[in-house]
């Protein structure tokens, strides 16, 4: 719970709203492989990631994986459509490794926004920073080759290329593994 209750602290709440907030979330375990949404079941839940990596994936016709995320520590996770539409997730998310997660139910999210002015704050912009995310993600995959994506990912997120397995990043950029290591040696 420290790395939660720091991580609204470092977002400029204060240290009576962050522990009120923080009554909230309950802790939950995952072993490597375990779900935390399943496509088809509907996301009620929203998470902040303490321990561990979280790959977002869909499935294609043929039985591929494709991965379109990956989460690391001290990052918020929900199936987002899911989540705010109340309909059934189109992916899946879960454990890459072991994780330690903070959960709260989105009718407990809602009660701290009517509470918490700031809380209400930070929860928009966790959602229009993830819609944004998602929108320049799509973009990218659109418009940029597979070279300049892995270069736009080393830059702006250098941390993912040292701890998440390959074979992920690379579904992830849309290329093969063996592309990926085409561009690892290029650089």
């Amino acid at each position: 719970m420290e790395k939660l209750i720091a991580y609204f602290k470092t977002v400029g709440l204060d240290d009576t709203d962050s522990q009120k907030i923080g009554s909230y979330f309950k802790k939950k375990l995952l072993d490597k492989h375990d779900y935390f949404v399943k496509e088809g079941k509907v996301c009620s839940q929203l998470a902040f990631l303490e321990l561990g990596q979280l790959q977002y994936y869909s499935t294609t016709d043929q039985g591929e994986e494709r991965t379109t995320y990956i989460s690391l520590e001290n990052t918020f996770v929900t199936s987002l459509s899911s989540y705010l539409n109340e309909r059934p997730a189109r992916e899946n998310i879960r454990a890459l490794t072991p994780a330690s997660l903070w959960v709260i139910e989105k009718k407990d999210v809602t009660e701290l926004q009517k509470q918490i002015h700031s809380f209400k704050d930070l929860y928009i912009n966790l959602i229009e920073w993830q819609i944004c995310c998602i929108d320049k993600s799509r973009l990218d995959l659109i418009t940029l080759s597979a070279e300049q994506r892995y270069a736009k990912l080393l830059e702006e997120n250098p941390e993912l290329l040292q701890q998440a397995p390959l074979q992920y990043i690379a579904s992830m950029l849309g290329i093969t593994p063996r592309h990926l290591s085409r561009l690892r040696a290029k650089v």
